[in-house]
């Protein structure tokens, strides 16, 4: 990998503290390098500048230079350079670090401007804090008590705005906590490229909305809400479904496509109630699609798979059929590119056992990629399939070969992991010719005509990594527990390994362990570029691998990456 350029340094003083950072920095962003605050609304650091709420009010000086010859003017009570301090305070947002700049935050002067700041902010502002649904995670009550006078001089009567107004499908707004940051209407525009919100009316009149005949109702919609910093805009869904500090908080990754945004799951006791994005710059900065929010309804589905028999007595099951087809070549296995690194890998080793190599399948999904978070390979881990060796191309959207090979009578046993064949082409003639183990979710055409159904975990329900389009490995986390009568996808497979070693094979392999850490060892043993990694000690927003080997693969044609990775070797088509 070709390591960045080191960018410029300065020099800047904060609050007494020296500190060299890139030029350029915005100042808030280098106060927090030193650990000082610099409150704030409209600045946000995926947003374009507009300095409208005036709550990062600093106090900011320059080093005095001689007019004529620029030479340094000395303070000779001190020795070093004189500081000219501007009489005014300024915005922190709309200033970039320069050298010798000195930044006071703390200063009466600062105090005062931030406190004034407050006092016209809550003006308006509806004393409902207790009801709130933004309570818990609100920067202006946060503030508020930070920053403001702790009381009120305010005794007219306050103007009361719109409540409950549906913004979109999935965004509510209560228009009477609106603070005017502009934070959503810059993200419509610059991100989504979905130009739909504005302010009407003036002064303490300006409302929120959509333009005429216009809805917010693009597929980043609930970013708005993430991004408001007051209870504003909620999201219809969520919106006072539960108080935030009861929830807890996941590191999670989107499966919806191979972007593999980074997120955060929320719940409690057992249920999940949302999913927002988690910050990771290089892969998702901070945003995430609406669609990817939904998937964890499909948790508590009616539809979902369980059963009241033992996992052994269904590995048996397994095993039977394994033996009775037992001839090289009888048995295939379909793999998922929804399925782990870990999975995959289990998989690969299941196949192996069934001296099913020559047939193993992976399924190919395509849609329509949005140049945004959402990728053409709708599959969040083909890479680690590839990685991990349990393919050596690229997989297709419909599997004609292990259908002409039932057809042909070849296929006696086909083992799916996660996948429904009857959606990758094939018939219900042919999958009534063969005998299926099925493992997943979700009750499908495949686990109906199946003799053995394993029920395993969703994504929120296990841990493990995927790979993304740019061959970086993320982890994610369990969120919940499984439903009763599912079981762990790695503990389903480690065990139809080493029983279908047991049967079919003259040199039966060991107990295959099904816990990650052990896991990882064998791994790193068989996988070289995953070989100084374990799932403990891999970064929250992931690692990227050498690409090298699959480079030239066309993942989807004419999709090519959109957000930025880290400055890979080369070029990654995805």
């Amino acid at each position: 990998m070709i390591a960045p350029p080191k960018p410029d340094l300065v020099t800047v003083n904060i609050d007494g503290k020296e500190i060299a950072v890139p030029k350029g920095t915005n100042v808030i962003e280098a106060a927090r390098l030193v650990n000082v605050d610099v409150p704030h609304y409209c600045y946000h650091p995926k947003l374009t500048i507009v300095g409208n709420c005036r709550m990062c009010l600093i106090e900011m000086g320059l080093p005095a230079v001689d007019p004529a010859t620029k030479a340094p003017i000395i303070d000779p009570a001190t020795g070093k350079q004189k500081i000219n301090w501007i009489p005014r305070p300024q915005i922190g947002c709309g200033t970039n670090v320069s050298p010798g700049l000195h930044v006071k935050t703390t200063s009466p002067m600062v105090k005062e401007a931030r406190e004034g700041v407050m006092e016209f902010l809550l003006i308006n502002h509806p004393l409902d804090c207790p009801i709130c649904d933004q309570a818990g995670e609100c920067k202006l009550q946060e503030q508020s008590t930070g920053y403001g006078r702790g009381y009120s001089r305010f005794i007219e009567q306050k103007n009361v705005k719109p409540k409950r107004t549906q913004l979109g499908p999935r965004v509510t707004l209560d228009d009477e906590r609106c603070i005017l940051c502009s934070r959503c209407i810059r993200f419509s525009k610059e991100v989504a490229k979905d130009d739909v919100l504005g302010f009407v009316d003036r002064g303490s009149y300006s409302t929120l909305t959509c333009f005429p005949g216009k809805q917010l109702a693009n597929n980043y919609s609930l970013n708005t809400v993430d991004i408001c910093p007051v209870g504003a805009l909620t999201s219809t869904d969520f919106r006072f479904k539960m108080r935030v500090w009861f929830l807890k908080q996941t590191n999670s990754i989107d499966p919806e496509s191979s972007v593999g945004a980074n997120t955060v799951v929320w719940s409690r006791e057992g249920q999940i109630y949302r999913v927002t994005p988690r910050r990771n710059d290089e892969v998702n900065d901070t945003w995430m699609a609406d669609s990817g929010r939904e998937l964890f309804k499909a948790v508590n589905a009616p539809d979902r798979l369980a059963t009241t028999a033992s996992i052994d007595t269904l590995v048996a099951q397994a095993a039977a059929l394994f033996k009775a087809n037992s001839t090289p070549g009888a048995i295939a296995v379909v793999g998922s590119g929804r399925s782990s690194v870990e999975e995959q890998f289990l998989t690969k080793q299941l196949a192996a056992a069934l001296n099913a190599t020559a047939s193993t399948h992976l399924v190919s999904r395509v849609g329509q990629g949005d140049k945004l978070l959402i990728s053409a390979d709708r599959n969040p881990n083909v890479r680690g399939a590839l990685v991990t060796g349990l393919i050596s191309a690229l997989p297709s959207q419909k599997l004609t070969a292990l259908a002409a090979a039932i057809d042909a009578g070849k296929i006696k046993v086909v083992v799916s992991v996660g996948e429904d064949l009857a959606a990758v082409g094939l018939t219900a003639a042919q999958l009534a010719k063969v005998s299926f183990v099925y493992l997943g979710t979700h009750v499908n055409p495949t686990s109906a005509a199946a003799q053995v159904v394993l029920p395993t975990l969703s994504v929120f329900e296990k841990n493990g990594t995927f790979i993304n389009q740019q061959f970086r490995l993320q982890k994610f986390a369990k969120a919940v527990p499984g439903p009763s009568g599912a079981t762990d996808d790695l503990i389903v497979l480690a065990k139809l390994v080493t029983a279908a070693s047991a049967r079919l094979s003259s040199a039966p392999l060991a107990a295959i362990p099904s816990d990650l850490g052990s896991l990882w060892k064998l791994l790193a043993a068989e996988v070289p570029v995953l070989g100084p990694i374990t799932y403990a000690n891999l970064p929250e927003t992931g690692l990227l691998l050498d690409a090298t080997p699959f480079v030239a693969l066309p993942f989807v044609e004419g999709e090519t990456l959109h957000f930025k990775p880290v400055a890979p070797a080369v070029a990654v088509t995805v």
